[in-house]
């Protein structure tokens, strides 16, 4: 096996294991009695742990190497899914558990995606073979947790102990990778640095940070509001088909690179609008009380999320100074994270007494919003922008 290949199936099987938990957040919901705001909070908690340990990640990665940094997050994984074994009796647990998940995803894919960078030493390359890591990780995932929690005994237990034995197969790979940042190049700066060139910095700010927030707004709401808002249409099959839409969404990720090559610049912007299609599509089904029109949403949202992640990643690629790749590839996954939090939003803005149907407001908002932006981005003035960022370093 290759060198790539065992870094690019440590990083997979770690996106498998952040996504377990996801289509069993309507079991816990069951058995520990959650909210909607607690439903969505213990989903959007792991972006509490995952924002810091990316801040903090990167710059230590440029300062000690890649090597050091990852590996002891890719155990951390394997433990953290022996933890949520008894989660399944503890919310406290079950938050902990989330925050776990995050700091590792902080960690292992921001300075796995800049480890696996170095290695391929082609920013686009790079960047495909990135994203269709995490995508085949995050939609496996979830499928897998779904069907074997729906029909199979020990539904909070099972999934985890799957993740754990896929586990000790990236546990035997990843010290086998090299490290690729030498001595010499390391980096003594702060603690905490975004590491964007300076030059760089606003239109980084005005283009590069919407793309990169959008790349989990569009999964986070498909995984989370959406089976909510149609589960009295799927009686005793809500677990499964929160887990198949869960994975067909980011896996239909996995497609999107090449298509994103194509576009280029335009890639972003053309992730917005098709988000937007997606939303809309997403209110159409609610009308209809129709859930499998959440197939068809799934893979709408999957293809937006797949185009914002790649043309996203290029961007940071080709801009990034060698020295600071860690640190401003953090900073493009820090703001990604923060769409973990739009489903939080949407059931706090929708008022937690309004149960599911309290979504359907602050969803049809969210998708104005999206269009908006999808707009603005494809502006001559926005896509030059692009291309200056491009340039950039």
């Amino acid at each position: 096996m290759s060198t790539v290949a065992r870094l690019w199936t440590a990083v997979f099987v770690v996106a498998f294991g952040t996504n377990v938990p996801t289509p069993l957040l309507l079991v816990y919901r069951d058995e520990l009695g959650l909210s909607s705001d607690a439903l969505t909070g213990a989903f959007g908690v792991y972006a509490a742990g995952l924002v810091p340990a990316l801040l903090l990640a990167g710059p230590a990665s440029d300062r000690f190497g890649r090597r050091p940094v990852v590996v002891p997050f890719v155990v951390l994984s394997a433990l953290t899914s022996l933890l949520f074994l008894g989660a399944g009796s503890s919310v406290e647990l079950l938050f902990v558990c989330r925050w776990l998940q995050g700091a590792v995803s902080g960690v292992v894919f921001s300075v796995g995606t800049a480890w696996l960078a170095e290695l391929v030493d082609d920013p686009p390359r790079a960047a495909r073979r990135t994203t269709a890591a995490l995508s085949a990780g995050w939609a496996l995932g979830p499928c897998l947790s779904g069907v074997l929690a729906q029909w199979l005994p020990w539904p909070t237990a099972l999934p985890y102990l799957v993740h754990v034995a896929l586990m000790i197969v990236g546990l035997v790979l990843i010290p086998r990778v090299p490290e690729t940042l030498a001595p010499e190049d390391r980096r003594r700066g702060r603690w905490v640095d975004l590491g964007v060139p300076k030059p760089a910095r606003v239109p980084f700010a005005l283009v590069v940070v919407p793309i990169a927030i959008g790349v989990f707004t569009f999964p986070a709401t498909a995984v989370t509001v959406l089976p909510l808002l149609l589960t009295p249409a799927m009686p005793e099959i809500a677990v499964a088909i929160t887990g198949f839409v869960a994975g067909v969404t980011l896996l239909t990720g996995t497609l999107a690179p090449p298509l994103a090559r194509r576009l280029g610049t335009a890639a972003g912007p053309a992730g917005f609008g098709i988000g937007a299609a997606g939303f809309g599509l997403a209110l159409l089904g609610v009308a209809l009380h129709a859930w499998p029109v959440l197939i068809p949403t799934a893979v709408l949202l999957g293809l937006a999320y797949g185009l914002c992640l790649t043309g996203g990643l290029t961007m940071v690629g080709e801009l990034a100074d060698p020295t600071a790749r860690g640190a401003v590839t953090a900073t493009f996954y820090a703001c990604a994270y923060l769409g973990f939090a739009v489903p939080l939003l949407l059931s706090v803005i929708g008022g937690a007494d309004a149960g599911a149907l309290g979504f359907v407001a602050p969803l049809t908002g969210l998708t104005v919003l999206v269009a908006v932006v999808a707009a603005v981005l494809a502006t001559p003035r926005a896509r030059a922008a692009v291309g200056r960022v491009s340039r950039v370093g």
